[in-house]
């Protein structure tokens, strides 16, 4: 490997540890900390690098997804058609540029085109079987989506049932948002409950869907606009700009303007008209998406790996205004990354007052050479958090200082590490305040320790009640205590005590999971039980030693030696001991040479006698390995109804299908 080749890799390595956590943060999280046009330019260099070193493109890259991965507080649902992310630029010449491409694909052809906002909501896919609704999902990671049924029958412009003549299936696709003045409403509210601030009205969105109460998402002030279909029998529309009054006709809230095209002239009229008016629409919009009009086209225009060739958005430029930074603050979120915040002299900019921006990482303001006292250039984009963006050097007086990262965590004081080759400064202490709530979700997720009814609201509780202060203390929650939980009767309070005994004897390879460890996997972690078959075993293993197992790698093997060197893990690991947890230590299981599992690669999808995760149990004690998308490594793929996308990959791919009686008799011998 040359030396631009090695630059290259490490390069390629930082933007993808950047940008998961940006994914994360937004997709998971719905508290982004960068603008889009931030997050777009660490792609789109992400993207280049790939290009011109196709060695390092990977399957598991950024940019080879849609979105973020499922939550796991939600049943998860399969779109029948995949949601596919748009192209994005910032650049008129990049408009001209998709429309030569488009129509020196489709040459002597006129190509008019739409041109409608672009709503700044989170992506929804509904579907209406014979005109009553069936189901809602996120857009997940394209191809599988949280269920959020109930949450979405509570928004007063999603129709139950269709109106007229209904068609026998239709997937609608649209963006849940909240309204601008609800959302400024809202804040307030939150202010006097002294709760933290959502940073504009899509994180606002975002978060009220992920509510597991729909009593609580009744309560926000949510709409939707419906612009597009997915899967479909029974519609018989052949333009975009057809389906508006299609939608409108059965009885959903679909755009209302929008415009039709068919030269570059008129697209970017178009674009500039859109700009003058969409501040005056109840939602938020960033941009504007330029879509081919006739379905027959787009089918032939086909897509890329992640998005269409028949449509591109245009994102407007964001404003920018120059202030002084007075302080640098470290905040910690909740996997322990450590965070620099610039405290600004308050600034007038999108509308609102700005008193602090993000500086994402301290290689960042190294890079653009950010000092204490600079005055500085921030952007507010889409009202999301504002970010500095650059420095007015020339304005420096010589009293300015240089920013330091903390060599302890601000909020426990604990250790904290920056991996070699990576951007983020992470606090290792699993007991760090700031990280107790997603640690604990974490831990009782059904991934980890199967605590049924210890979610997202229920750990909110128990922390802000002091009731839990570390991982340990689930195990320390009596009737007693727990009484003073709000919506927590008698039998839901048993329920959850029961719940959590049963969790005293979960497979080892689950209580691994479960303790957060960095990088540590589902994979992994069933590895490392494999091998130590013991947790006091693990704990004491060497970096060394950890890196001779299976899906332990450098970087997870100094992850988890430095886990267990901090005092503060091993005192939580021997307290759960203490309270009676007693993980099983599963039968080693050596699958015969000839066995149909050894060495295979399956993927399960649709709807099946059990749940899934109970199917791929079976799998890998058996010697195979469990995937979660079809590629040309899969060896079967178990399909139960409606198993969607990943049924028609499969077969293109020319991956064995096995329906769930044909599994059984696998198993069987």
């Amino acid at each position: 490997m040359t030396a631009g080749e090695k630059q290259a890799a490490k390069r390629v390595a930082q933007l993808r540890e950047e940008i998961e956590e940006h994914n994360r943060r937004y997709y998971e999280e719905a508290a982004p900390t960068i603008s889009d046009r931030q997050y777009d330019s660490l792609y789109a260099e992400l993207a280049d690098l790939e290009s011109r070193f196709s060695q390092l493109a990977t399957p598991d890259s950024p940019t080879q997804r849609v979105g973020g991965k499922p939550l796991t507080a939600f049943a998860q649902i399969e779109h029948r058609a995949p949601m596919l992310s748009l192209d994005n630029t910032y650049s008129e010449e990049e408009v001209t540029n998709f429309y030569a491409r488009i129509t020196r694909l489709l040459p002597n052809e006129k190509i008019p085109v739409v041109i409608e906002p672009k709503v700044d909501g989170v992506a929804v896919s509904l579907l209406y079987e014979n005109g009553a609704l069936r189901y809602a999902a996120t857009r997940g990671d394209g191809t599988v989506g949280d269920d959020i049924t109930q949450n979405i029958r509570t928004i007063r412009e999603v129709p139950e049932r269709l109106r007229g003549a209904a068609p026998k299936l239709l997937e609608v696709r649209g963006e849940v948002y909240m309204d601008k003045r609800g959302f400024e409403k809202l804040n307030e509210e939150r202010e006097k409950a002294e709760l933290p601030l959502f940073a504009n009205p899509r994180n606002a969105a975002a978060g009220s869907l992920k509510q597991l109460d729909p009593a609580i998402v009744a309560q926000r002030p949510l709409g939707v606009v419906f612009y597009g279909t997915g899967a479909t029998e029974g519609v018989d529309v052949d333009l975009h700009s057809k389906i508006f009054a299609f939608l409108k006709k059965l009885g959903f809230s679909a755009t209302e303007k929008f415009w039709r095209a068919d030269s570059v002239e008129k697209i970017l009229k178009a674009i500039h008209e859109l700009d003058h008016i969409r501040r005056d629409f109840p939602f938020q919009t960033d941009g504007a998406v330029v879509k081919v009009d006739a379905l027959a086209q787009r089918e032939r225009l086909g897509f890329t790996a992640k998005s269409p060739r028949w449509a591109i958005a245009y994102k407007y430029e964001a404003e920018r205004v120059e202030t002084r930074l007075i302080d640098i603050v470290v905040q910690v979120g909740r996997t322990g990354t450590l965070t620099p915040v610039a405290v600004l002299e308050p600034v007038l900019v999108s509308g609102s007052t700005v008193s602090r921006a993000t500086l994402h990482n301290e290689d960042e303001i190294k890079r653009k050479d950010i000092r204490i006292g600079d005055t500085v250039v921030i952007e507010k984009a889409g009202e999301v958090i504002p970010a500095v963006v650059a420095v007015k050097t020339e304005a420096r007086a010589g009293k300015e200082k240089k920013f330091r990262m903390p060599s302890a965590c601000p909020v426990c004081g604990g250790k904290v590490v920056k991996d070699e080759g990576q951007v983020a400064v992470r606090c290792i202490n699993s007991q760090c305040p700031a990280q107790l709530k997603r640690r604990i979700e974490h831990f009782a997720s059904r991934g980890a320790m199967d605590i049924e009814g210890l979610g997202e609201m229920m750990v909110e509780q128990l922390v802000r009640r002091a009731l839990v202060r570390e991982v340990s203390d689930i195990y320390t929650l009596t009737a007693d205590k727990m009484s003073i939980l709000e919506r927590m009767g008698e039998k839901s309070i048993g329920n959850l005590l029961q719940a959590i005994e049963h969790s005293k004897t979960r497979p080892l390879w689950r209580l691994i999971f479960g303790l957060g460890i960095l990088h540590v996997g589902e994979s992994a972690s069933r590895a490392l039980a494999e091998h130590f078959r013991s947790l006091k075993k693990l704990m004491e293993a060497s970096a060394e030693e950890l890196q001779r197992i299976p899906d332990v790698g450098e970087v997870v093997a100094r992850s988890i030696e430095q886990f267990f060197q901090e005092k503060r893990n091993r005192k939580m690991v021997e307290r759960l001991e203490q309270l009676g947890v007693r993980p099983q230590i599963e039968p080693r299981r050596v699958p015969s040479a000839d066995s149909p599992f050894a060495g295979s690669t399956w993927v399960v999808t649709g709807t099946l006698s059990e749940p899934r995760d109970g199917f791929a149990e079976m799998i890998i004690q058996r010697g195979g390995k469990v995937s979660t998308s079809v590629s040309k490594k899969t060896s079967y793929l178990l399909a139960g109804e409606e198993p969607g996308s990943k049924l028609a990959k499969a077969k293109q791919l020319g991956v064995r299908v096995l329906d769930e009686a044909t599994f059984r008799k696998m198993l069987a011998g």
